[in-house]
């Protein structure tokens, strides 16, 4: 599955969706965000989202105060449509009427953008403009773009990603400097596919810049550092020790350390510093080149060192 999400993004090709279940497992985890806020799914089809379902039968519970989607230019019922039909939608749900918990279609109105409703359409912008938080799976091919849009209006989200984004040079400096972080849930997520099958993939993660519980939560540590014959060798590139598993972090070692990309999942910014990354041979402020030891490329690693007290 992460070879086909890879051909997905060179084709743009990004009919994966989400399913409930992992939308459900996530979104627990950050109630007190919602409250009073305004959500929008600029990603989706309402009548078929799973993002709009969740938040539209929960809109009562999570204390919402409106919820906006958009659809680019697909007009048709079936979730696998090709976005062949011009006609772009969206819509404003602000309850039921009822306070039953469950949306009607007259409750569901749709309407029709003058535009194709794309993202950064000048439609969709207004709509960003006006929201609290964004929350969908946004297209894996225009991640970049995507978490610029967010950066550049100031907007709180919760979205959906390959895990290798993080070392975009778009999106690692805003890891480093702790404006965005990754979600709860372990990585790997199912999806289903425009044959009606479900595939998983590994290395799918939730991105947010909405704090919660386990960002806070200190990283036990149990292992010593007694020297390179320990299993820390130093890299031949760049001074610091390497850590082959987050696991093996040693607890009384205050240098500079490389750790596998997982690390984020574990990471504590009151603990752990992160400086850069060994990652590319494309050598800039945040990546220093590929991690080398004794002549042989290792894989990717980011450049971490506890803080001090």
């Amino acid at each position: 599955m992460n070879k086909n999400l890879h051909v997905a993004k060179r084709n743009k090709n990004d009919e994966f969706y989400t399913q409930l279940v992992d939308i459900e497992n996530e979104l627990k985890h950050y109630k007190e965000h919602f409250e009073g806020k305004t959500i929008f799914c600029n990603c989706d089809d309402p009548r078929v989202s799973n993002f709009f379902h969740y938040f539209s039968h929960n809109f009562e519970r999570l204390g919402l105060k409106k919820l906006i989607t958009t659809c680019y230019k697909n007009d048709r019922m079936d979730i696998f449509s090709k976005n062949d039909n011009e006609a772009a939608i969206y819509l404003e749900y602000t309850g039921t009427k009822n306070k039953n918990g469950v949306p009607s279609v007259e409750e569901i109105g749709i309407r029709h953008l003058d535009g194709i409703g794309d993202f950064r359409g000048e439609e969709c912008v207004e709509l960003l403009e006006e929201s609290d938080i964004v929350c969908t799976n946004p297209p894996f091919s225009l991640f970049k773009k995507y978490i610029a849009q967010l950066m550049e209006y100031k907007k709180k989200f919760l979205i959906i990603g390959n895990y290798n984004a993080i070392t975009y040079k778009e999106v690692f400096p805003l890891i480093r400097d702790n404006e965005i972080w990754v979600g709860v849930e372990p990585w790997g997520m199912t999806f289903s596919t425009p044959n009606g099958e479900e595939k998983y993939s590994r290395m799918t993660k939730w991105f947010t810049n909405l704090d919660h519980g386990k960002r806070n939560k200190e990283l036990i540590l149990v292992k010593r550092y007694n020297g390179n014959e320990d299993g820390y060798p130093k890299y031949d590139n760049y001074d610091a020790i390497e850590v082959n598993k987050v696991s093996n972090i040693p607890k009384d070692y205050d240098g500079v350390m490389g750790v596998p990309i997982t690390f984020l999942v574990d990471y504590n910014p009151n603990q752990f510093e992160i400086l850069g990354q060994l990652v590319t041979t494309k050598i800039d402020e945040f990546n220093f080149g590929y991690p080398f030891i004794n002549g042989k490329r290792k894989y990717a690693r980011i450049l971490i060192r506890k803080r001090k007290n």
